[in-house]
């Protein structure tokens, strides 16, 4: 037996986080352009005032008919009728084109806002939420947001203020056959509401399909080179297939139910006119009554201009349920607070060649997992120090604490003799330049790429850096030429370049070297050495790597294993004690061999 999808519990209209949202929404936004929303509510009342005239005119024309039979008041009345609506189209012309321009800038402030609170997030709420739903908050929640708010809000309080204005009216003229037509008003709340909680599931499902069909297609995107050489294309398609069919569905069930209402509307309109038409007849035919022909066919007309707006407005309301949930998750991000960020009084950094030390540093990504405990180290400034160890080891942790990507859970990190959690973040990660692995090159010429990291760099300061990276030869060679997305025209050593290329040009004190030639061949990394240690020159370096032959030339080098550091010392050290360090760098030379 199939259930009545109405029969479970139902909330209210709307919850206390709908009401925050929308208050948020309208202070926020809607707020500052008070008076053009005045201005439009001026319109839109008085497109339903010409209905309320147009009512009043009517049944006057009625009686010209009907009782005096002059033409030249029945020209009068035809020629206030056109007058009316040639005053509502006016507005109906106006009044769109205002909240249009009202609702899109609403939207543009949200969406920069959103761009800018996004951007200021831990790096922890990107590693935890899928890129699809990252890309639904910032491009498809508030475009769909835009276009209600706009022409569907505007509409619906047209719609509300004519129903008030005509039921006022038709109230004033006859309000026993009123009381006959509200007799139908429970039927459509009870509908609203029932519609409504409906709508509300399942919008808050269409919602995650949507994100993690978004999330499907970047990760396809991005992996293609992998599911070509896998052959894995009908297993992908499959994939997306599946999940833009839950999304179809999904969207056909909360059009199934928003199509309720109409129907709901219309039956309660007609049994209302049913029985408006039989208690007004019979006060027609009762002499006892004041009610003529004229009048009962003008609260009839009435009734008309009254049900069809009611109609609308009760679709607008259902349909709001779908556009709340979507502005409380636009709004749930606001009230998200950013845990890195600037203490009170946060300074700047007052050493900037200072060591950096690590003191007695606990640090777990989560509760039940600690990875550092009591972990210490120092980097002299000025010297080279390396990291290494093997995958988890904690080593890309370290520089993730240092530029304060995660705050540590007890201990302190100091640079220059100072926490750097009362350095002003900015500041702070003004002091590193980093080259890593996986860089991020644009889809444009390499000169673009390098200048990327100091837009107010001078074309002299570009080459210069594009010279030390050793990739200036290639620069002028590819002149404005793009670089392909993602820089798939470029060889892995050629991205390193612009990476170091980046550095030169940023000129910072500290220079973090992150997996800087891990994925090179041989060849490749000794010339890309070879520019790292030009770069290196008179700047605190940091390398992290898995690549023994990479380090064998700092100043210090601290081995790590599980989180807990084994080991330090200069490579001739560590290879003399014939522990870890010296069995890593064996087999690894062997592999070479």
């Amino acid at each position: 037996m199939k259930l009545n999808p109405f029969a479970s519990t139902r909330g209210p209209l709307f919850t206390d986080q709908d009401k925050e949202a929308v208050v948020w929404f309208f202070q926020s936004y809607l707020w500052p352009k008070a008076r053009w929303l005045g201005l439009i509510v001026v319109l839109v009342a008085l497109q339903g005032l010409v209905y309320r005239q147009f009512l009043h005119l009517t049944e006057n024309g009625l009686r010209v008919i009907f009782d005096k039979g002059a033409f030249r008041d029945l020209y009068v009345v035809c020629a206030a009728v056109f007058a009316l609506f040639l005053f509502r189209a006016a507005t109906s012309y106006v009044t769109p084109r205002l909240s249009a321009w009202v609702a899109g800038d609403a939207i543009f402030n949200l969406r920069a806002d959103l761009i800018k609170r996004l951007l200021n997030f831990d790096l922890s709420f990107y590693e935890k939420t899928p890129t699809g739903e990252v890309i639904l908050r910032l491009v498809q929640q508030p475009e769909g947001l835009g276009q209600f708010v706009g022409q569907g809000t505007v509409n619906a309080l047209r719609d509300v203020l004519t129903v008030l204005i005509i039921a006022a009216y038709l109230i004033t003229q006859q309000p026993w056959l009123f009381l006959f037509a509200l007799a139908t008003a429970p039927a459509i709340l009870w509908a609203i509401s029932a519609i409504s909680d409906r709508i509300k599931k399942i919008q808050r499902d269409a919602e995650q399909a949507l994100g993690a069909y978004m999330s499907g297609i970047e990760e396809v995107a991005n992996g293609m080179r992998t599911v070509k050489i896998a052959g894995q294309e009908s297993a992908e398609e499959n994939r997306l297939v599946e999940t833009s069919e839950n999304v179809k569905n999904l969207g056909i069930r909360i059009q199934a139910a928003q199509a309720l209402m109409m129907p709901t509307v219309d039956i309660a309109a007609a049994f209302a006119y049913m029985l408006v038409i039989g208690a007004g007849g019979y006060l027609v035919i009762n002499p006892e009554y004041d009610l003529d022909g004229a009048g009962l066919v003008a609260f009839l007309l009435g009734l008309v201009l009254l049900f069809d707006p009611a109609r609308r407005a009760a679709h607008f309301f259902v349909t709001l349920q779908a556009q709340l949930v979507i502005l409380r998750s636009i709004h749930r991000l606001f009230e998200m607070v950013p845990s890195i960020k600037d203490r009170p009084n946060a300074i700047d950094v007052p050493e900037p060649r200072g060591d950096i030390v690590f003191d007695k540093v606990d640090f777990a990504y989560d509760a039940e997992h600690a990875l550092f405990s009591d972990l210490s180290l120092r980097m002299k400034g000025g010297q080279t120090t390396a990291i290494v160890g093997s995958t988890g080891s904690g080593k890309t942790t370290i520089l993730s604490l240092l530029a304060r990507l995660y705050d540590v859970t007890d201990g302190q990190i100091t640079y220059g003799g100072t926490d750097i959690r009362d350095l002003k973040l900015e500041g702070l990660r003004g002091q590193f330049s980093v080259v890593a692995q996986d860089i991020v090159v644009f889809n444009k010429s390499i000169w673009e790429n390098i200048h990327y990291i100091r837009p107010e760099a001078s074309d002299e300061e570009v080459w210069a850096a594009a010279e030390a990276a050793e990739i200036g030869d290639l620069m002028r060679r590819r002149g404005a030429a793009p670089v392909g997305p993602k820089g798939q025209q470029l060889s892995g050593g050629q991205k390193q370049r612009i990476a170091i290329a980046r550095a030169f040009l940023r000129a910072a004190p500290v220079v973090i070297l992150d997996e800087a030639t891990s994925a090179l061949d041989q060849k490749t990394e000794e010339r890309v050495m070879l520019a790292l240690d030009r770069l290196a020159e008179g700047r605190t370096t940091i390398m992290v790597s898995h690549r023994m032959s990479s380090v064998m030339g700092a100043d210090q080098i601290y081995v790590l294993e599980s989180g807990q550091l084994v080991e330090q010392g200069t490579h001739e050290e560590l290879m003399a004690r014939g522990q870890l360090y010296a069995t890593m760098f064996d087999a690894q030379r062997a592999g070479y061999d």
